[in-house]
C-alpha cells in the first residue's frame, strides 16, 4: 500500500535569516541578505557581493561540541547540521540516545562540495610536509557524505543515511528521494535537505565564467534581480534548508504538527540535447518534468496557485517562464503567482532547492506570497508571456492550496515537487 507523505518539520540557514522565524520575517518584509563581501574585493573578484548566512561562534556552540569545532571550517556541514537539527526539533522529535539507532528514521541530505576550506588547508599542509597536522576531522569534513554522516550521528539515525548531489537541483532531488522512500514504506521519516559551502573557493569558478553580477558592487541589496530587464547575472550565496518528511500515519500517531502534504514530483535530464548543455536547459525536458510532476500528483495544471521559480537573474529567466507557461498551458493573467527567493538570498547553489522549498512551504501554509524585489523594470520578454500581476512586487496575502517548486541545475538536470495544504 502506498503511503501519504507529509512535512512535519522545517529548518533553515539562509543569508537573510537563520531560523524559521527570522527567515519568515525576511520573506514577508522582502528583506535581502546580500552584502558587500570584502574578501571577494581583496581577491579582485568581478562580483564583490554575496549572500552569506550570519552565523557566529556562540550560535555554533548550540549545535557542536568544543572538540567538534576544533580545526572545523566546513561551512556547508555547519549550515546543514544547524538547519537539520532545527527541523528535527521543529518536528517534535527526540534524539535517539539508546543503544540502538532509530531504524525508522534516516537522512538524505545533499551538497555540491564539502569542506573546500579544509581541502585548501590540507593541500598547504601536505605540500609543507605537515601531513600529520591535518587533524582527525580532515576526512569527515571533506568527504561529500560528511553532512549526512554528521546528521546521522548526532540524531542516531538507523535508516538510509546518504548524500545526493545534482548541482542546483540537489535540494529538490533530496525531497523527492525521501518522498519515494517513505511512500514505498522503507522508512517512516527522512530528514531531507541540502547545503552549500560559502566563500571564494566555491564562487571563483562562477565569477570566472562571468555569470555573476559585477555591476552592483556599490548597491548589494539591488544586485540580485530575477525577472528584471536590468538583470546582470546571479549573486553567489550559501546556506541550507531542511525538511522532516514523514509517513502520514506516523505523524498522526504522534500528534505531530503537519505543514503540508507532498503530492508528487518528477526528476529528469535533458541529456544536454536539443539546445541543452552543461549550463543551458533543454526546454522539452523542462516542460516534460513539470508535466510529469503534475501527472504523478493527480492534479490539473489549473490547480497550481503559486510557483517558487528557479529564476537566477540571468538571460534564462525568460526561457524558464516560457517553459512553465507552455507546460501548464497557462499565460497572461491565467498564470499562477510566481516569485524568486534569489532576489533576497542570492543563488545558494546546491543549498538553493531546499532553502526555497522551506520558503515555499511557509508561504503555502501561512497564505502569503513574498514580494519580488528588484524587478520594478520587468523583463518585457517575460511580460509578453505572463501578466505583471502574477509577479507581485509587494507582500501579498493570498489563500493558497497547491504550490510547485521547480529547480534546474548545471548538467541539464531538472526537478519539480508539488506541495498541497494538508487536509
Amino acid at each position: 500500500m502506498e503511503r501519504r507523505v507529509v512535512i512535519t518539520g522545517l529548518g533553515v540557514v539562509a543569508p537573510n535569516g537563520v531560523g524559521l522565524e527570522d527567515f519568515k520575517s525576511a520573506l514577508k518584509e522582502g528583506r535581502s541578505g546580500i552584502q558587500f563581501d570584502q574578501q571577494l574585493a581583496d581577491l579582485q573578484f568581478s562580483c564583490q557581493v554575496s549572500g552569506t548566512p550570519p552565523i557566529d561562534k556562540d550560535h555554533l556552540k548550540k549545535y557542536f561540541t568544543d572538540l567538534e569545532l576544533r580545526n572545523f571550517n566546513s561551512t556547508g556541514i555547519m549550515y546543514g547540521v544547524i538547519a537539520g537539527l532545527d527541523a528535527w526539533k521543529d518536528a517534535g522529535l527526540e534524539i535517539s540516545d539508546g543503544e540502538n539507532p532509530d531504524w525508522d528514521s534516516g537522512t538524505i541530505f545533499g551538497t555540491g562540495t564539502s569542506g573546500i576550506e579544509k581541502f585548501r588547508e590540507s593541500i598547504y599542509k601536505i605540500d609543507a610536509l605537515q601531513t600529520r597536522k591535518l587533524g582527525s576531522t580532515a576526512v569527515s569534513q571533506t568527504m561529500n557524505s560528511g553532512i549526512s554522516a554528521y546528521l546521522g550521528g548526532k540524531l542516531g539515525l538507523g535508516n538510509q543515511v546518504t548524500t545526493n548531489s545534482s548541482a542546483c537541483t540537489t535540494g529538490t532531488e533530496s525531497i523527492l528521494m525521501a518522498f519515494d522512500r517513505i511512500k514505498s514504506g522503507k522508512a517512516k521519516r527522512i530528514l531531507a535537505g541540502s547545503t552549500s559551502d560559502s566563500g571564494p573557493y566555491i564562487w571563483a569558478g562562477f565569477d570566472a565564467i562571468k555569470v555573476c553580477n559585477f555591476k552592483s558592487n556599490d548597491h548589494p541589496e539591488k544586485a540580485s534581480r530575477p525577472m528584471s530587464a536590468s538583470a546582470a547575472g546571479f549573486v553567489p550565496g550559501s546556506g541550507a534548508g531542511a525538511l522532516v518528511i514523514e509517513d502520514l500515519e506516523s505523524a498522526l500517531a504522534r500528534n505531530a504538527k503537519i505543514y503540508c502534504e507532498i503530492l508528487g514530483g518528477n526528476l529528469n535530464s535533458g541529456g544536454q540535447r536539443d539546445g541543452g548543455s552543461m549550463t543551458a536547459p533543454n526546454s522539452v525536458a523542462v516542460q516534460k518534468c513539470v508535466k510529469d510532476a503534475i501527472l504523478e500528483s493527480g492534479i490539473e495544471p489549473k490547480d497550481i496557485d503559486y510557483i517558487s521559480g528557479h529564476l537566477t537573474a540571468t538571460s534564462k529567466d525568460a526561457t524558464e517562464i516560457k517553459n512553465l507557461a507552455e507546460a501548464l498551458n497557462r499565460s497572461g493573467k491565467n498564470f499562477p503567482y510566481i516569485n524568486s527567493l534569489k532576489a533576497l538570498t542570492g543563488h545558494c547553489l546546491s543549498g538553493a532547492g531546499s532553502i526555497e522549498a522551506v520558503a515555499t512551504i511557509l508561504q503555502l501554509t501561512e497564505n502569503f506570497i513574498a514580494p519580488n524585489i528588484n524587478c520594478e523594470d520587468l523583463n518585457p520578454e517575460i511580460t509578453s508571456i505572463i501578466d505583471a500581476e502574477c509577479i507581485p512586487q509587494k507582500f501579498l496575502e493570498k489563500e493558497l492550496n497547491i504550490a510547485a517548486k521547480v529547480s534546474f541545475g548545471f548538467g541539464d538536470v531538472n526537478g519539480c515537487v508539488i506541495f498541497k495544504k494538508y487536509s
